[in-house]
């Protein structure tokens, strides 16, 4: 548990945080939403006590550990699974827990062969892998994850959002896939205007409330204004009469009293609008047996590809880091020769190209106005600077230089250049990576109202469902081309790593193959259902008393935590203190008796399936 009161921040003359305040219970996993530079962030870095707050109190219970996904890379073992285990619980069971955190390793997209590897000889991208792996394995009270999919492929998110949704402590996200972060949380969280606004639900819910909240407030600040100057009017016209000097008094103190409304600041938004060039032929590029690869030693990266590119297409381009997602773009763009194969493009295709790595093609010496300027087919100064407003680079900041831009400002003056350059074909390599959770949504609006067609690299699924009609797949060492949405191949073929094995043993180990009289086969029936009946019997009724004595524990924790909530409020050291012990020791027992009652859950399944081969195998003599 968590509470936050009166908080204020400020950075110069702008405002973050003034008095926000929000409280996180037990068990609540919170999706943490705003737009891009107003606090989340910051937040994080306040309630980790990386940042000062200007003022306001942080309130936790003694021994409350939280856990964050770290950018910084710190690793001090020389294997992946040994840096992970660091972090895992002293537990005084002696029971090797190192399971947990090759599960979570496998599940984040680490091979088995990837344990041995030298932290320091992995990838950025996986390096953050294993960060987020620790912070997993380390089972804190709260969990702080901020955009802990940026550096994961479609298949980890999965298991990630898995894992998430039975995250059973306290949980707080931020993340700019609103599909994501509505399948995991069980709140929503949302700094606006400076202050916190939490309900239950997913996103939609407070977004609607904020809306309406703001409505009101419009409404009433535009009566108010239409009431004050009736108000200014009459005092105007009766002032100087005797007569109805008590009456004017009363309503000058009326009015001094009255709070003035301010009309509510507009929030700067992105608004994407894609400049599309006329098309008239049947396909824009045709592809035939493209192949290619980086390293004439090892096997391609694709291999035999083939594929055409129609009007009005939407192709996602789908899979695991490293399978030559990015690589199959550049191909398309010409960055790229196949090792064999063909690329056809139409005469009058025009193609436009956002790519992370395309990054280093702006001149670090131009302003960001310049290099949307020289984008414009027109070179038209005016519209650049209409683009460079609508990519939130307003006034003056347009003159800024690439170089003193940050990765996400960078981002946008590609966007920006993409918006200007006339083209009847996109492509789109993870462009959503810098962008907040509304400018996403903006964006996959663009794509939709786009009249040439579109191929994006994604892993986002909110983004997949929402526009994808065709798939290339890189999965289960292989490139193919799908037919229909995501939600098809999800239905139809699936995940590779995702399909369960079928590990059923179809022949009995239990009885003899040989004929057996019918009053000896009765008997032998007669014993195992009451040898069935006793053992699961027993287990069963371990099984509900250690569900009693859980949910017993959790009622006197739920007691304990509105105790220690009223003894915060009252700043009642001494019972806080006390109450905070207590509720770590409940904890402690909780958390043990679910993983007894797991494995007495296994036994039981185990159990009852072998009485069931061991009656059909009797019955079958």
């Amino acid at each position: 548990m968590i509470r936050v009161d009166n908080l204020n921040k400020s950075y110069g003359g702008q405002v973050i945080f003034k008095n926000a305040g929000f409280t996180v219970n037990p068990g609540e996993r919170v999706g943490l939403v705003g737009r891009n530079g107003h606090g989340k962030t910051t937040l994080f870095r306040i309630i980790l006590r990386q940042e000062k707050a200007d003022s306001g109190v942080i309130n936790t219970p003694n021994g409350y550990a939280i856990g964050h996904l770290s950018q910084h890379v710190t690793f001090t073992e020389d294997t992946v699974l040994k840096e992970a285990c660091l972090s895992l619980p002293v537990n005084d069971t002696g029971i090797d827990e190192t399971y947990k955190a090759e599960a979570i390793l496998m599940g984040l997209g680490f091979s088995s062969r990837d344990f041995a590897l030298d932290p320091m000889d992995l990838s950025g991208g996986f390096q953050i892998r294993l960060n987020l792996a620790k912070v997993l394995v380390s089972d804190p009270d709260l969990l702080l994850l901020d955009e802990p999919t940026n550096y994961l492929d479609i298949v980890s998110m999965r298991w990630l959002g898995q894992f998430l949704q039975s995250w059973k402590k306290e949980l707080i996200l931020i993340t700019h896939d609103r599909g994501f972060m509505d399948s995991v949380t069980s709140h929503t969280m949302a700094i606006h205007r400076c202050r916190i606004k939490k309900t239950s639900g997913p996103t939609e819910k407070v977004y609607r409330q904020l809306l309406m909240e703001e409505e009101i407030y419009e409404k009433t600040r535009i009566n108010d204004a239409k009431k004050r100057k009736e108000v200014e009017q009459f005092i105007n016209r009766f002032r100087a009469k005797a007569t109805k000097a008590r009456a004017v008094q009363s309503r000058i103190k009326a009015l001094q009293k009255k709070d003035v409304k301010d009309r509510l600041d507009e929030i700067s938004t992105l608004d994407f609008i894609f400049n599309s060039a006329p098309f008239t032929g049947r396909q824009y590029m045709e592809v035939r047996d493209l192949s290619f690869g980086f390293d004439s030693e090892a096997p391609g990266l694709i291999d035999g590809l083939s594929f055409y590119i129609g009007k009005k297409e939407r192709i996602a381009i789908i899979g695991k880091n490293g399978m030559g997602k990015t690589t199959l773009l550049n191909l398309l763009a010409g960055d790229l020769t196949p090792l064999t194969g063909t690329i056809t493009y139409h005469k009058h295709l025009k193609l436009a190209y956002f790519g992370q790595t395309n990054i280093v093609r702006l001149d670090p010496e131009k302003t960001v106005e310049q290099e949307i300027m020289n984008a414009h087919p027109d070179h038209n100064r005016g519209i650049a600077r209409g683009i460079c407003g609508v990519m939130m680079f307003p006034g003056d900041t347009a003159l800024k230089k690439v170089s003193v831009l940050s990765g996400g400002e960078k981002s946008r003056v590609l966007l920006g250049k993409l918006l200007v350059s006339p083209a009847n074909l996109l492509l789109l390599d993870e462009p959503t990576n810098h962008l907040d959770m509304e400018a996403t949504e903006s964006l996959v609006e663009a794509v939709d109202a786009f009249s040439g067609s579109v191929i994006i690299v994604t892993h986002s699924e909110m983004i997949l469902h929402a526009l994808a009609t065709r798939l290339i797949i890189f999965d289960d060492g292989k490139i193919t081309v799908f037919e229909g949405t995501y939600q098809d191949f999800l239905d139809r073929v699936g995940w590779k790593d995702e399909k369960a094995s079928d590990q059923t043993d179809s022949e009995s180990q239990f009885l003899p193959k040989a004929k057996v009289n019918k009053k000896l086969l009765r008997r032998i029936r007669a014993e195992l259902i009451n040898e069935k009946s006793k053992v699961l019997g027993g287990i069963q009724k371990k099984i509900d008393t250690t569900e009693k004595d859980i949910m017993s524990l959790e009622e006197k924790m739920e007691n304990d935590n509105n105790d220690l909530l009223d003894a915060s409020v009252k700043g009642d050291g001494g019972t806080i203190k006390t109450l905070s012990k207590a509720i770590h020791d409940k904890k402690s027992r909780v958390d043990r008796l679910f993983i007894e009652l797991e494995q007495l859950h296994n036994e039981l399944e185990s159990r009852a399936k072998e009485f069931e081969e061991k009656l059909n195998a009797a019955s079958e003599q």
